[in-house]
């Protein structure tokens, strides 16, 4: 197969959410592009994320066998993790070893639109922990997450 290019502006962008109610909201001001879906990827994904003032990326969350990396491309942006905050400008990153319990999220608190080129891989049975909110979500053997509350409660 011959390597293919695009523009990643030309893929549509998305505002949907798995979370469920309540948490769906919060996550309703950022937008991704999902550039390695496009690609046609299967081991990793790469999401092109815009945040819009007063958005976050996600609720902080941890995954146990998935690693994340995040490059900032544009805007400022402030990443909480259980050491605090530290504003992250365009050309810095960071990054998230699987089984590493350092929840985290990034919240666009400016004025203008943050841009993040989002890379993780896709290990099957990942789990994800919430540690703010009363959420856990387990991979399905499909690839997509199911979110109980702690006690493995559903919504």
């Amino acid at each position: 197969m011959e390597p293919k290019g695009f523009d990643p502006l030309g893929v549509p962008e998305s505002n949907a959410s798995t979370y469920p109610e309540p948490y769906r909201p919060l996550n309703q001001r950022r937008w991704n592009r999902r550039l390695g879906n496009h690609a046609g990827l299967t081991n990793f994904g790469v999401n092109l994320t815009r945040i819009a003032p007063g958005g976050q990326s996600s609720c902080r969350h941890w995954h146990t066998r998935q690693d994340e990396f995040v490059y900032v491309l544009s805007g400022d942006v402030v990443l909480e993790t259980d050491a605090g905050e530290q504003v992250l400008r365009p050309g810095m990153c960071a990054g998230f070893p699987a089984g590493s319990p350092d929840g985290h999220r990034f919240v666009n608190r400016g004025s203008g639109d943050v841009l993040l080129l989002v890379v993780g891989d896709r290990t099957a049975g990942d789990e994800v922990d919430y540690p703010d909110i009363d959420m856990r979500g387990r991979m399905g053997p499909d690839g997509r997450y199911q979110f109980t509350r702690k006690d493995g409660s559903p919504f």
